[in-house]
């Protein structure tokens, strides 16, 4: 288990992860006014950055489901968040990676952000554990990118 800051209720890493999400926010409005193509080629060096970070099995899930996700949803615009890849819609994180070794953690998991069209019925998933990724895991990701992108 991560070991706890002296100064918060919060561990080091969570602390490092909110650090991170403060210089995104700072980073997104600065991008703002750039082009949408220059914005998309900015944040996709900071996600294959981030990647290129992890541990051997997380980069491996991580540039799969960017794979993916690029495939799937050409339109959606990759970045990151709490220092971790996602992937947006229109300024807003839509789906993201969680690598397990970030958070010292059993698994990997690929969420999605409730601005994710992905309502069905009154409950619903938005959040998978990914220890592996085969065709079948891949199909049905893919589906769910698919709906939430939409």
């Amino acid at each position: 288990m991560a070991e706890k800051s002296k100064t918060a209720n919060f561990t080091d890493v969570e602390l490092a992860a909110m650090k991170e999400t403060a210089a995104e926010r700072r980073t997104a409005r600065s991008r703002s006014k750039k082009d949408p193509e220059q914005i998309r080629r900015e944040g996709e060096e900071e996600l294959l950055g981030k990647l290129a970070e992890l541990s051997d099995d997380d980069r491996e899930l991580g540039e799969a489901l960017h794979k993916l996700v690029t495939e799937t949803a050409p339109h959606l615009v990759p970045r990151t968040y709490y220092g971790m890849p996602a992937w947006g819609k229109d300024g807003k994180v839509l789906c993201f990676f969680q690598a397990a070794s970030k958070f010292k953690v059993r698994y990997a998991t690929f969420g999605f952000d409730p601005t994710a069209a992905l309502d069905d019925g009154n409950v619903w998933p938005t959040s998978f554990a990914v220890t592996k990724l085969g065709a079948k895991e891949l199909d049905f990701l893919g589906e769910l990118i698919r709906r939430a992108a939409s």
